[in-house]
């Protein structure tokens, strides 16, 4: 996703009202036993870039994910609207559990095969929004397997009527809308992150276990709220603003910190994975 927050969303993100009057503070470090833990990518590993292709990986990165799946039994996810293919051009073919485009897709482990949770997007529709695209100016359509995403940094005058876009076809190819930072989404339906981490939830090693969810977006807010519905934690990442998580951390640097020192400090203490 990119840059910053918009208005409300069309999609029915849910916020919580408690968390969304008082600030919100750090959370507690990082304690690997019983615990199942789940990243967005984009600005929460790492940070957003003006086109989505152009995002630094930090080289430590794959390193630290992988190692932290391996000290938790495997009870690591990373859940994105990006494409799994999308996301490994980035990071690399990491060996762990993955969810893309919101949940659309889903892959249990590292070198398991992909599940598709939704149906692939009808082509009729990233067409159109290529062509709305064209009357305004050539805003980004970033084409994925069961959603599109369109991006309107570059041109916020847009934004009313790429919504009004995006609800048409959302009603016309019973479509879900998202609308995330400076970025307007439409997806099949089953692609929320909320049901991607209950799916992982539901998985044997990570039954037992309690859920943090770690994102910056409103697309995030699902899988805050079905992370406190489990008995875990949301955690906001960047500038406060309304939301269902329970703590924040104030940026990327932040969230790789809190990782790393959690991995070392389970490390120094010997801790078990449970």
């Amino acid at each position: 996703m990119t840059s910053s927050s918009d208005g409300p969303s069309p999609a029915a993100h849910r916020v919580s009202g408690d968390s969304a009057g008082r600030a919100l503070e750090m959370p507690s470090p990082l304690s690997l036993a019983g615990t199942a833990l789940f990243l967005d990518f984009d600005g929460t590993l790492v940070e957003i870039a003006e086109h989505p292709d152009d995002v630094r990986v930090s080289p430590r990165l794959r390193g630290l994910v992988e190692e932290l799946s391996r000290a938790l039994d495997d009870r690591l996810a990373i859940v994105t609207g990006r494409s799994i293919a999308a996301l490994e051009s980035l990071l690399g073919p990491v060996e762990v559990a993955l969810a893309g485009s919101h949940g659309g897709e889903f892959r249990p482990g590292g070198g398991q095969p992909t599940e598709p949770l939704a149906s692939p997007l009808p082509g009729a529709v990233v067409g159109a929004l290529q062509a709305f695209s064209e009357r305004h100016g050539g805003l980004l359509v970033e084409p994925k397997p069961f959603s599109a995403a369109v991006h309107y940094r570059h041109h916020p005058e847009a934004r009313d009527a790429l919504l009004l876009q995006a609800q048409e076809l959302a009603a016309t190819f019973d479509l879900e809308v998202k609308h995330g930072k400076q970025v307007v989404e439409v997806t099949m339906p089953g692609s929320d992150k909320g049901s991607a981490v209950a799916r992982f939830m539901q998985l044997p090693h990570f039954r037992e276990a309690r859920p943090t969810f770690l994102g910056d977006d409103v697309t995030d807010e699902d899988a805050f709220h079905v992370a406190r519905d489990l008995g875990g934690r949301g955690i906001l990442v960047g500038a406060p603003r309304p939301t269902a998580a329970s703590f924040r951390l104030d940026s990327v640097t932040a969230v790789h910190a809190w990782l790393e020192t959690g991995l070392h400090a389970a490390a120094f203490k010997g801790e078990p994975p449970r």
